[in-house]
Formats: C-alpha cells, structure tokens, sequence
C-alpha cells in the first residue's frame, strides 16, 4: 500500500469499543499488559521494548510512552515473572528487574541464555511463563521445509527462571509464534504456521494441543497428519506418529498471538474464549486473514472459529496486519499492528468503529534519487541482477513464467522507501523473507538496485 493512500475500518462484535491505544511504533509486535494497565511492546527492528502508559484520563489512547529497554539484538517474546521483565532476543534470552508500580526497570539486563539459534526464516522467539512457574520458547524452522540440523528449530522448549535448559518440550511445530495456556484446564495450546509453495489453500494453518513429547508432524505432514511432497512419502512412519491439530485456520493466515480471557465479567460468549491475530497471507493469489479471531471450544473438543476485530483488508488492500494480542486486567484486549505502527484497545463498552491510522507513521517521503552518485547508482544496476539471481530472490518476487505462482512482485518501492529504509528492511525483512547477509555496503548497493528498478 502507497504511504497514506488507504483509509480502513475496525469493527469489533457488539459490545466491545475499539479506540487507537498508540501510534508511532514502528515493528510494534508481542504485548504484555502490567496488572497496572501498563503494555509492554516488543519493538524488533528498533531493538527496544517500550512502555505505553496506560489510560488514566480516559480519552481512549495510552497516557505517553517510553523505552523501557534499548540496544537489544531483535528482541520478539517478552513476558513478566516475579519482579523482573524477561525478553527474548534473537539469538538469547535476558531479564532485568522491574516494578510493576512505577512502570520502570532497574539494575542491569542480564543475559540468563545464550546461542538460541538464530537466523533463517523464523528467527523470532516466543516465551512465556506456564502454570508449572517455568520458562517455555517457541523457536521457529530455518527454512519454509526442511530437515533441520539444530533440534530446537521448530521446536518448543523449557527453560528454568534462571536460564537453565530443561529440554526439548515439543517438537514438529514449524512456527508456532504464540501460544497460552486455557484457564479452565491447563492445557498448552500453540498456533503454527504452515508451509509455503504448495498452492493458494493449501495447507492449512494450525492450532495445536501441545503436550510434552508431542510430535505435531513437520516437515513430513501437513495439517490433519497429510503427508508432505517434499518429505512425506518415505516418511509414513514417522507420520503416523504425528498429532493433528484441534482446529485449522485458513491456509497463509498466519495465526500469531493468541491470549485465552480470563476477565470473569466479560460477555458470557467470550469467557475463556481464545482470541487469535491472523497476521494474514503474503503468498496468495487474493489475500486472506488480515484480522482477529475469537476461538471458542465445545465439550465434544470442536473448535468454532469468528471474527472479534474486522477491516485490516479492504478490496485486497491490506492497511493493517494484526501481531499479537494480550489482556489487560479490565478486561480489555490489546492488539498490535506491525504494519500501521499500532496498538489498538478493544474494551467493553459500545460499538463503535475507528479509522485505521495512516502509515505515514510508518514511512517517509520515499527514495530521493539526488542522494547516489552516478558511479553508485550505474554500479548498483550492474550488479544488482547478479544479486538477485544468486539470493534467488525472483522465486517469489519476479514477474516471469519461471516465477511462483504465489509470488509477491515487486512495484513502487521508490514511493515507499527511502534508500536507509530499504536496506535496513534487507537486514530485517518480514519473515518468510530471509534477510540479505551481506555487509552495510552491499546492502546499499542492493537497495539502490530495487529502488531504480522497481
């Protein structure tokens, strides 16, 4: 979407308001509200975790922000457990003490593990505390399919408070970038994310029930135990030991977050109610997903999937991608918005709807020709097709007959990036883009390339 063009509408089920919490947070990603009404913000790209006060004076929007933590290397999950704020950066996991009255951290962010793997398709990490008082993290594939040589990727895995390594919990979930625990049973459930390349609808994305020792069946299976292409067809065995999911989403959703309510004086249909963020397709031919859904589960274990907050696609036009979404102590839901550079509240109250927030937030005035020199800019065009050749990048991104199906082509960059804003998106690319690992210079030159040509 042109910066600005696009003006949506949120709509959330009768009696819930939605209102725009904050804006300006650009890569705004995993939530976590304070029992004060304080959320906490994940802020990959910018390397921080933010605080967005909560709303005192009752005019809909966070009372002001602040950084809470700085310099981090790609921190995603953050959770709070007993007096101090965890955070999971990409290739680690730190803490650092915070008080949950003043809304401040204080002593130094320590590093409690090292070395998680990093890199590759899903380099995100997911962590949050289970009922047992230990640390769970989701650690995604490395690839879109593959047989991985690090058994942590795809994986969920169990850590003490203190950062020791208890072990591989579950394994075989290729993406599984949020999960919690249901109030009423205990029981673990996870989304995942399903493989790419295999056509507009298929295979589905999944929710699972994650049990120690499960083994939820990639890269060998896919959705309700049906074998891969790839890797299924010597591997029935290894098939037939896999768990299915309890529910499917539609295939490229992209389920994200998910938060059970636990808030006792909601409307009885949304009681222990699972909410989910479809963060939404990128490889189909019409986009699919691009809201919030509410899960509600029967005695007999089916699941009945419904829309909770609506109007992130417009005419195939996405001007929002829900990420996560949290609960306050109010009741309230929290939803962040990694490509409108928001977070939106959903609180009881009337219906109401609410304007979208223009993503100039999130983008400048676009690339300005005059900054590169003619020797850059003919050296860029000169190798920036080499480049993209060697990266394979017009796999998904090219407009030939050798191109996939589902790619995504490019156009208009030079209208929605500046030259900085390109290369910093090589180094951190919305996933399944793997990021460019080249040096700041080679970067440049490569965003210079897309820039003059797209």
């Amino acid at each position: 979407m042109t910066a600005g063009q696009v003006e949506g509408r949120l709509s959330a089920p009768e009696g819930y308001a939605v209102s725009l919490f904050a804006t300006g947070i650009a890569d705004a990603r995993m939530l976590r509200v304070t029992s004060r009404g304080d959320v906490l913000v994940s802020t990959p790209r910018d390397g921080q975790v933010l605080l967005l006060e909560a709303d005192r004076n009752s005019d809909g929007m966070s009372d002001g922000q602040r950084v809470l933590i700085d310099n981090l290397t790609r921190p995603n999950g953050i959770d709070l457990w007993e007096n101090y704020l965890y955070v999971a950066e990409e290739d680690g996991i730190g803490r650092i003490p915070f008080d949950v009255e003043s809304g401040t951290v204080g002593g130094p962010y320590q590093r409690i593990v090292d070395e998680l793997p990093r890199g590759g398709n899903h380099w995100k990490k997911t962590i949050r505390f289970g009922p047992d008082g230990l640390l769970y993290v989701a650690v995604g594939s490395s690839c879109n399919v593959c047989l991985e040589e690090d058994e942590r990727r795809g994986a969920i895995l169990r850590y003490s408070p203190d950062g020791e390594f208890l072990g591989v919990f579950a394994k075989g979930l290729r993406n599984s970038a949020g999960f919690d625990w249901a109030p009423a049973s205990g029981v673990l459930y996870a989304t995942d994310n399903g493989r790419d390349l295999l056509g507009d609808d298929f295979p589905p994305c999944e929710l699972n029930e994650v049990v120690e020792g499960g083994f939820y069946g990639w890269p060998f299976v896919n959705g309700r135990n049906v074998l891969d292409p790839d890797f299924g067809p010597e591997n029935q065995s290894v098939a037939d030991v896999s768990i299915g999911p309890v529910h499917e989403f539609s295939a490229h959703n992209a389920p994200l977050g998910i938060v059970f309510l636990r808030y006792q004086r909601a409307p009885s249909e949304f009681r222990e109610t699972a909410i989910v963020a479809l963060h939404g397709s990128w490889n189909r031919s019409k986009k699919d997903g691009y809201k919030v859904v509410s899960l509600h589960f029967s005695s007999d274990g089916s699941v009945e999937q419904r829309d909770f907050l609506t109007g992130f696609l417009v005419n195939d036009i996405a001007i929002g991608r829900p990420a996560e979404v949290a609960e306050g102590p109010d009741g309230s839901i929290y939803v962040s918005d990694d490509f409108a550079s928001a977070v939106y509240r959903v609180s009881l109250g009337e219906y109401r709807e609410l304007s979208v927030p223009s993503t100039d937030n999130r983008r400048s005035v676009g690339y300005d020709p005059t900054t590169v020199s003619v020797e850059e800019r003919n050296t860029a065009l000169e190798n920036g097709p080499s480049v993209l050749a060697l990266e394979g990048c017009l796999t998904c991104h090219g407009d030939s007959e050798e191109a996939d199906t589902a790619q995504v082509v490019l156009t208009d960059l030079k209208m929605r990036y500046t030259i900085n804003e390109m290369v910093d998106f090589l180094t951190d690319p919305r996933p399944p883009m793997p990021p460019y690992d080249a040096d700041v210079e080679k970067r440049r030159e490569l965003a210079i390339h897309l820039l003059e040509t797209y």
